[in-house]
């Protein structure tokens, strides 16, 4: 049923359908009913967390923390919402999202759309904490002091999450992606890491998939000593190599199948840097339990998914995790966490 409302949805502009996903979860998720328990062997341990599948919804989906809950019920391990920003902010002009469906793909460029901080933070107030839950924090486009931003938002949102995502890489805020050169990297988690204290919230960076090995090493470097708990690789891409669309001469980030292989790329890479003294969640063209599981196998924890949602439906999480559990028999792995960056060992 669910995967044919996706499905009819899918007649509509996306962003139109995109609203009105929301709004149908929003309304409906208290009557939705929550998927079974998970099969144990799927369970991670990451982040002080038991994650009960390594499935996760990727940021972009519920940029206003509307729906996690409703999420969660259809069988995520975890939900991120986000991005959000300090001050609410109306993002580029439309229209700004597009399918490739010959290439399952899409591409945005949303900048940020999001009412604010304040915003999420009454709408998860009275919140019962259920589930893991992420927030993905990001920078107003006008603000004269970027850093700042990224300080108030996770002094003001922390409280309210599991674990916090600091999204210095997505390509449709200008400037955005230097944040990810050593310098200001640096700065920034500094500042974040004085404005987390003692608190024991988890603190991820969430990086471009269009980054050459020596900013990957910087960012390891900043990382580690920064001593943040972990790294979401990889956000959208400006790269349009071979694809068949008409709609690939937009502007904005590419997401979807044809991310697939260089955002696990970047993923084997940065797993080779870093080893296993950072909680790696790998993002980009997952749609199958073979994609997560590559995934997987080249060094990523936990594993998220967007675009692949909104072709395939919410019956696309139960195949994934079915197919996982056959992956693992067939490779004789009693549990997810023996496969964990076994292509690099």
């Amino acid at each position: 049923m669910l995967d044919a409302g996706a499905a009819l949805l899918r007649l509509m502009p996306p962003e139109p359908a995109h609203r009105a996903t929301l709004t149908l979860l929003r309304l409906g998720g208290p009557m939705l009913p929550a998927a079974g328990p998970d099969d144990p062997r799927l369970a991670v341990n990451a982040l002080g967390f038991t994650f009960p599948n390594p499935i996760g919804l990727a940021a972009g989906f519920d940029k206003d923390a509307e729906v996690p809950d409703a999420m969660l019920k259809l069988g995520f391990g975890f939900v991120e919402c986000g991005t959000v920003t300090p001050r609410p902010q109306s993002g580029n002009p439309k229209p700004r999202l597009f399918r490739l469906s010959k290439d399952s793909a899409v591409i945005n460029r949303m900048g940020f759309n999001n009412r604010g901080m304040e915003a999420m933070a009454q709408r998860l107030t009275n919140r019962k904490r259920s589930g893991i839950l992420g927030i993905n924090i990001g920078a107003n486009k006008d603000s004269a002091d970027r850093i700042a931003d990224y300080a108030n938002a996770f002094t003001r949102l922390s409280q309210f999450a599991d674990y916090v995502t600091v999204n210095i890489s997505s390509p449709n805020t200008p400037g955005l992606r230097g944040l990810q050169n050593r310098e200001e990297l640096q700065r920034l988690l500094a500042t974040l890491t004085v404005a987390r204290g003692a608190a024991p919230i988890p603190l991820l960076l969430k990086i471009a998939p269009d980054i050459d090995d020596a900013a990957i090493d910087d960012i390891a470097e900043a990382v580690l000593a920064a001593r943040i708990e972990g790294i979401i690789l990889t956000n959208t891409a400006i790269a349009r190599d071979g694809l068949m669309n008409a709609n690939a001469s937009e502007t904005g980030g590419l997401s979807g199948a044809p991310l697939f292989a260089r955002s696990t790329e970047v993923l084997r890479r940065m797993r080779a840097r870093v080893g296993d003294r950072l909680v790696l969640i790998g993002v980009g063209g997952v749609a199958s339990g073979a994609d997560a599981y590559a995934k997987i196998r080249a060094g990523a924890t936990l594993v998220q998914l967007y675009t692949a949602l909104a072709y395939s439906g919410p019956g696309l999480i139960a195949r994934i995790k079915a197919e996982l559990l056959a992956l693992l028999a067939r490779d004789g792995f009693k549990h997810i966490a023996d496969a964990i960056g076994a292509d690099a060992r």
